[in-house]
C-alpha cells in the first residue's frame, strides 16, 4: 500500500491517497483530469492525467486508467488514462484536420517562433520538469536537468532549420523548367521510450513542428508524466489544435494502433531491436508508412596505449553509468590496450566505487534507481548470467539498499567474446572489460556485434583516432569524450540499431517528402 504522507521515507504526495488494489488496478474512472503532485523540493504543481487531443486533455472513451510508480521509492505518484484504438482514432482525426489546415503549407517563420516560444517555456519551467523526470523515471537530478536543457537546445535548433527547409532547380537544358519541393510527410505517429522521457519527446516532436507534419505521440507506460507536462506547454507555445498530440497508453493496444493506422503516414520509434522489427511489419502490411527506429546497441568504447587515463577513466564512466547505464548507446563493452590494461582497469574501478548512488533528489547523487522493477529484475538477472559464464566480478554485482529499484556499478573482467554479458543489451550500469594489443583486433572485437549505435575512442594521436574512427562500423564515433551530444550532431545506428538519424539536418528529412516538377517549355516567337 502507498505510505501516508507523514511517512518518513513518502518522497512526495499527491492528489491519490492510496495505492489501487492490483485487481482493479487499471480502472479509475472518477480520477480528474490533472491532479495536485507536490515534488521533494516542496513545489506543489498540476499533473495532467488525461489524453492531449486537439490542444485539450480529455478522457479516453473507455475511462480506463493505470498507475504510474517512482523507481525510488517503489511508491504511487498518481494514475493516467490509458488511450486505446479508439482514442488513436481521435487523435489521428485531429492531426488530420490540422494538416490540412494552413499549418503545413505556413510561412516557416510562423512554426519557428512556436518552437523558440516552446524552448523558452521549457527553460522557465526547467526546475519543475527536472523534478519530474526524476521522479518518475528514477534518475538523478543530475541527470534530469541535463535532460532539459537539451530539451530547450533541440527546440531552438529545430526553429532554426525550419525556414531552410528548401527544393532545387535541376538543369536539365532549355526545353524544361524544373524545380523540386520538399514537402512535409503528413500525419506522423511517435513512441518513444522510458529511459530519456522529456528528451525523446522533444527528439520526435521538434522535427513535426519544423516541417509542417503532425503527430500522434504515444509515452512510455511507466513514464508518462513529463511529456504529458510538456504538452501544456506545447499548447501555451502557440501551436495549433491538433498539431501535437500526446497520449499514454500500452505498446501492445495503442503502439499498435499506430503503427497499424491507415491515415499515419510515417512512424518513429525508439526502443528496442526486437520492438522495431514489429513496427516495419507493421508499418509495411497497413499502408507502407515511413519508418525510422533508433533502437539498441552494445558500443565498444577503445583505449589506447597513449590516452590520458585520468580523462578517459571519467568517460568511461559516463559511458555507462550516465542515466543509471540506461542508455541505448552505454559504453558497455570497453577494450583497453594491453600497455595500460591494469592501470585503467584499477582507476575506473575505484571510480565506479566512488560514484554515489541512491535518492536522486540528493544534489550529489549520480546514479539514481533503475526506471522500473522489471528492468532491475534484467539487470540482475544479466549480472548472474555473467558470474555463471565464469566472467571475474571486479565490483558491484548486486542490489544497492532496500528500497528502490538501484544497482550498484558493476564491472566484469576476463569475459571471453561470446558471452551473453559481452553479445547483448543489458540496460543497465554493468559493463564489460577486454585487453587487447592491436588496432587490428580491436576493430574486428568492437565490430563483431549486430549493433552499430556508437563507439569511443580514447587516444592522444589524431592519425589514431580517425582511422579508427573511420574504420568502426558505428553511426556515432566519440573521440576523448563519450555521451556527447549536440542537436546540430546527427544520431542514429549503424545494422540492428535502426534505420534514419534524429538531430541535425538529417532529422528533418525523416519527415519530408521530394516532389518534382517538371514544366515543358515553348520557345518564344
Amino acid at each position: 500500500m502507498l505510505r501516508s504522507a507523514t511517512a518518513s521515507r513518502n518522497l512526495f504526495t499527491t492528489g491519490v491517497s492510496k495505492r489501487i488494489a492490483p485487481a482493479v488496478l487499471r480502472f479509475y474512472s472518477s480520477l480528474p483530469l490533472s491532479v495536485p503532485v507536490t515534488l521533494p523540493n516542496g513545489t506543489t504543481y498540476e499533473q495532467p492525467t488525461g489524453l492531449f487531443i486537439n490542444n485539450e486533455f480529455v478522457l479516453p472513451k473507455q475511462k480506463k486508467t493505470f498507475e504510474v510508480v517512482s523507481p525510488s521509492t517503489e511508491e504511487e505518484i498518481t494514475h493516467v488514462y490509458e488511450a486505446r484504438e479508439e482514442d488513436i482514432d481521435v487523435a489521428v482525426d485531429a492531426a488530420s484536420k490540422a494538416f490540412a489546415s494552413e499549418w503545413s503549407t505556413s510561412d516557416p517563420l510562423v512554426r519557428a517562433r512556436a518552437l523558440i516560444k516552446l524552448a523558452d517555456l521549457v527553460e522557465a519551467n526547467a526546475e519543475t520538469l527536472a523534478y519530474i523526470e526524476s521522479l518518475d523515471n528514477g534518475k538523478s537530478l543530475q541527470c534530469s536537468r541535463g535532460d532539459v536543457a537539451l530539451t530547450a537546445a533541440y527546440f531552438r535548433s529545430c526553429a532554426g532549420w525550419s525556414d531552410k527547409i528548401t527544393g532545387s532547380l535541376p538543369e536539365t537544358g532549355s526545353s524544361h523548367f524544373n524545380y523540386t519541393r520538399r514537402e512535409p510527410i503528413g500525419v506522423c505517429g511517435q513512441v518513444i521510450p522510458w529511459n530519456f522521457p522529456l528528451l525523446m519527446a522533444a527528439w520526435k516532436i521538434g522535427p513535426v513542428l519544423a516541417t509542417g507534419c503532425t503527430t500522434i505521440l504515444k509515452t512510455a507506460e511507466s513514464t508518462p508524466l513529463s511529456a504529458l507536462y510538456l504538452a501544456t506547454l506545447i499548447k501555451e507555445s502557440g501551436v495549433p489544435a491538433g498539431v501535437v498530440n500526446i497520449v499514454s497508453g500500452f505498446g501492445k493496444i495503442a503502439g499498435e494502433a499506430i503503427a497499424t493506422h491507415q491515415k499515419i503516414k510515417k512512424v518513429a520509434f525508439t526502443g528496442s531491436t526486437a520492438t522495431g522489427r514489429h513496427i516495419m511489419r507493421a508499418a509495411a502490411n497497413s499502408n507502407l508508412k515511413k519508418v525510422t527506429l533508433e533502437l539498441g546497441g552494445k558500443s565498444p568504447n577503445i583505449v589506447f596505449n597513449d590516452a590520458d587515463v585520468k580523462r578517459t577513466v571519467q568517460n568511461l564512466v559516463l559511458g555507462i553509468l550516465y542515466n543509471t547505464g540506461e542508455v541505448c548507446c552505454a559504453g558497455s563493452r570497453i577494450y583497453i590496450q594491453e600497455g595500460i590494461y591494469d592501470e585503467v582497469l584499477a582507476e575506473f574501478k575505484a571510480a565506479a566505487e566512488n560514484v554515489k548512488i541512491g535518492n536522486p533528489f540528493d544534489e550529489d547523487v549520480f546514479m539514481g534507481a533503475q526506471a522500473s522493477y522489471a528492468q532491475l529484475s534484467k539487470i540482475l538477472k544479466y549480472i548472474e548470467i555473467g558470474k555463471n559464464e565464469g566472467a571475474t566480478l571486479v565490483t558491484g554485482g548486486a542490489r544497492h539498499g532496500e528500497k528502490g529499484f538501484f544497482v550498484k556499478p558493476t564491472i566484469f573482467a576476463d569475459v571471453k567474446e561470446d558471452m551473453q554479458i559481452v553479445k547483448e543489451e543489458i540496460f543497465g550500469p554493468v559493463v564489460t572489460i577486454s585487453k587487447f594489443s592491436t588496432v587490428d583486433e580491436v576493430i574486428d572485437l568492437a565490430n563483431d556485434s549486430e549493433y552499430g549505435l556508437a563507439a569511443g575512442v580514447h587516444t592522444e594521436n589524431i592519425n589514431t583516432a580517425i582511422e579508427v574512427s573511420n574504420r568502426l562500423q558505428a553511426g556515432t564515433v566519440w573521440v576523448n569524450t563519450y555521451n556527447d551530444f549536440h542537436p546540430m550532431v546527427p544520431f542514429g545506428g549503424y545494422g540492428q540499431s535502426g534505420i534514419g538519424r534524429e538531430m541535425g539536418a538529417e532529422a528533418l528529412d525523416n519527415y519530408l517528402q521530394v516532389k518534382a516538377v517538371r514544366v515543358g517549355l515553348q520557345k518564344a516567337t
